[in-house]
């Protein structure tokens, strides 16, 4: 298993989108920010990597996610698996 993966894969195996297509739409429209090493930034591809520590915050419906990457995944696994890969910053994830 390699240290980093693409956003939209792993919003895909976190279970926050149904199709890798729609977390790539997602990330490509510019409504995901990521929070690495104190530094803000909007990634702009769905090939933009990600890695255990950073902070990834965007709404879904009417709630605010804001969660902190723990673990990457080999596959899109079940929902309790895929519950393991953040951790919530706030009540609302």
């Amino acid at each position: 298993m390699t240290d980093t993966a693409r956003i939209d894969l792993w919003l895909w195996q976190a279970r926050f989108f149904k199709t890798r297509a729609m977390a790539g739409a997602f990330v490509a429209a510019g409504r995901v920010r990521m929070i690495r090493g104190g530094l803000e930034s909007r990634p702009d591809k769905a090939s933009r990597t990600v890695r255990p520590g950073d902070q990834l915050v965007f709404v879904l419906g009417a709630r605010i996610v804001e969660v902190e990457i723990l673990a990457l995944a080999e596959r899109r696994g079940p929902a309790a698996e895929a519950r393991t890969l953040y951790a919530p910053l706030s009540d609302e994830a």
